[in-house]
Parts: structure tokens; C-alpha cells; sequence
């Protein structure tokens, strides 16, 4: 049915049209921006989905760090929970995460949680970087700790490990990666 008098304004039910139109728009535009952080990991070539540290991994990663201090920092630090657990054990702790939300929500966690002085939070892709164990060789310092939570270093020999299955850490010391890395093949 066209309209009487063009030019006029649309009727109750045409206006409704054009809302709930408008409203589903604005609803899948922002479907999209929400979870596009989330579903492009899972689109690389290399696919680390973010599952969040359970207590009992933290707890862990705590232990292994028990009697340290300094700074720590957490590759691939999801929603900040070991940086802000060892924030409040004193640490000056940045976390690097791809995923900007996640970013945002850890820095708004460490606020809430009072630690956000002690705390810095980045975007960071680490698959744009070199190799991670090489980096982490020629810039540590001898006396550095690494601790890596679900998925261990491949080339380097572990001095601690803890946990089971999914909360497992192991812990590196830079004295023994670095002595390693320096050694020359038979």
C-alpha cells in the first residue's frame, strides 16, 4: 500500500518497522565488535584460545614465585589474574595480551582490586615477535625466573615443575636456559 501524501510522516506501524530494524542493526554491530577480539585468535595460523587461570593455577604460579620479588611479567596475560594475585604480593607485575578486551577488563580488575598501581597491562601480538625463548635468552638477566603456565619451553630444562594437567607450571631459571643456550653442539 503506498502512501496517501508523500512527503508525510510514516505511520505508528511503519515507524515501529524502522525501530526494530534499527534495534537489530545496532544489536548485531555490536555482536560483532564484542566478540571479534575473541573469535579472531582462533582464525591464525596458530590458535591459543583464551581460557581464563584457574585458582589452583595461580596458586601454583605463586608458590614457584614464593621468597622473589622484583617484577614479573605474564605473556599472554588474559583477564590479569596471576598479574594482579602477584601484584599483591608485591610485585611490579605488566601483563601482554593480544585480545583488547581482555586488556581493558585486567585493568579495570586491577583498579577494583587496588593494585593498579603495581599493575600495567598491554596489547601486544606475541606471533609478530622473534622467537619467545630467544628473546627471553638474550635479555634476561641472570638471576630472572620464567615461569611458563600450560604449555612448557620446548628446548629448555625445566628446575621446578608443579600442577596437574591444565593448572601444570614449570619453572626456569636464566642461569641454566642461558648456560644452555651458550653451549656448542658435539
Amino acid at each position: 500500500m503506498s502512501d496517501p501524501c508523500p512527503g508525510t510522516r510514516p505511520g505508528p506501524r511503519r515507524r515501529w518497522g524502522l525501530v526494530l530494524l534499527g534495534a537489530a542493526g545496532g544489536a548485531s554491530l555490536a555482536l560483532y565488535v564484542a566478540a571479534a577480539p575473541f573469535v579472531a585468535p582462533a582464525l591464525r595460523r596458530v590458535c591459543l584460545p583464551f581460557v581464563p587461570a584457574s585458582t589452583a593455577q595461580v596458586e601454583t604460579v605463586l608458590q614457584l614465585l614464593r621468597g622473589r620479588g622484583g617484577a614479573l611479567v605474564d605473556i599472554g596475560s588474559g583477564d590479569g589474574r596471576i598479574v594482579i594475585a602477584a601484584a599483591k604480593q608485591g610485585f611490579q607485575a605488566v601483563g601482554y595480551e593480544l585480545n583488547p578486551w581482555l586488556v581493558w577488563y585486567s585493568r579495570y580488575r586491577a583498579w577494583r582490586e587496588g593494585v593498579h598501581h603495581n599493575t600495567r597491562f598491554y596489547i601486544s601480538d606475541l606471533w609478530k615477535m622473534q622467537s619467545l625463548e630467544g628473546k627471553l635468552q638474550s635479555e634476561l638477566k641472570g638471576n630472572a625466573r620464567v615461569v611458563a603456565c600450560r604449555f612448557p619451553f620446548p628446548s629448555w630444562i625445566a628446575v621446578h615443575e608443579s600442577g596437574k594437567g591444565i593448572d601444570s607450571a614449570w619453572l626456569y631459571d636464566a642461569k641454566s636456559f642461558k648456560t644452555t643456550a651458550n653451549e656448542v653442539p658435539d
